[in-house]
């Protein structure tokens, strides 16, 4: 079975990750521990302190993945765990938390985090981890209280990440030209589920958003990839289940979509990404996909 390498492409804006979602099986497969309560010295304190540790991202551990008939597994290198660490926290994104990566669900924040850089001495030990060197090991605060409750009838087990990543090339040329034929039919069978069937709305909102940068500027707003995306949306052209994806992930912004326009940048790349129409209509779409 192939094997793809992932890397964060420093071209893409939107490359690294965007949250962590709390699910039921994750796909590194590692449970995280529910630190539940926690005694103080001399005992005279006993409270929940509400903290999960888990692995975020393990190098090199292969995870199974299957598109329409292509089975396949992927991996991330160490530095590539290292990178995508450091970018999830450079872009400020420790407050972004999903439920089975569906809802975007508050009174969750990372708040800590490191690298497993000796095996047999890092604290993970003390709580029954046993992974290698190099893992992204973090631990998140529970807010929210049914979140909490679901860690504690079983029904959430690990962490798993979202965000967006790119194939790397190997570098033998005649693995490069297998691996090259085996991406490119993957991109292929992408482009051939493509759709356009997003309300009128989510296109009329594009435009808004589209006009009101012709006249005032985008200014600090946005990236490439949000400016494509409301021209995309803007001329009814069909998208592919990736780009549904992100427009569902978007669902997080929603507080700052519904902003004023010229208020900062929300309630622009709100509009942008099809407002509350089209991102509502996005996480439709891939249930529907993936029922499918």
């Amino acid at each position: 079975m192939n094997v793809l390498e992932l890397i964060i492409d420093e071209k893409d804006l939107q490359g690294g990750i965007n949250a962590v979602s709390v699910v039921e099986s994750p796909a590194i497969e590692e449970n995280f521990v529910a630190l539940a309560k926690h005694e103080v010295e001399l005992k005279e304190i006993d409270t929940e302190k509400r903290i999960l540790m888990g692995a975020a991202l393990i190098p090199n551990k292969k995870i199974y993945r299957r598109n329409k008939d292509e089975e396949f597994y992927i991996y991330f290198s160490e530095n590539t765990v290292r990178q995508a660490m450091e970018l999830f926290f450079k872009k400020g994104n420790q407050n972004n938390a999903t439920y089975e990566h569906k809802d975007a669900i508050k009174g969750m924040s990372v708040v800590e985090s490191w690298l497993i850089e000796d095996e047999k001495m890092d604290k993970s030990q003390l709580y029954g981890f046993n992974l290698p060197k190099g893992t992204w090991m973090i631990s998140m605060k529970v807010d929210n209280d049914e979140v909490w409750q679901d860690v504690k009838d079983g029904k959430i087990k690990g962490f798993s990440i979202e965000g967006y990543f790119a194939d790397k090339m190997p570098d033998s040329p005649r693995e490069d030209q297998e691996k090259h034929a085996i991406i490119e039919q993957l991109k292929n069978l992408l482009k051939l589920e493509s759709y356009s069937d997003y309300p009128e709305a989510a296109k009329e909102n594009a435009k808004i958003a589209l006009r009101y940068a012709e006249e005032n500027g985008w200014g600090d707003c946005g990236t490439a990839v949000g400016k494509a995306r409301a021209n995309q949306l803007a001329n009814g052209e069909p998208i592919s289940e990736d780009t549904i994806s992100r427009m569902a992930s978007f669902a997080r912004q929603r507080e700052n979509g519904q902003r004023e326009l010229g208020d900062g940048c929300g309630r622009l790349m709100w509009l942008a990404w099809g407002g509350d129409e089209g991102v509502e209509w996005a996480q439709r779409k891939l249930e529907q996909i993936k029922n499918q």
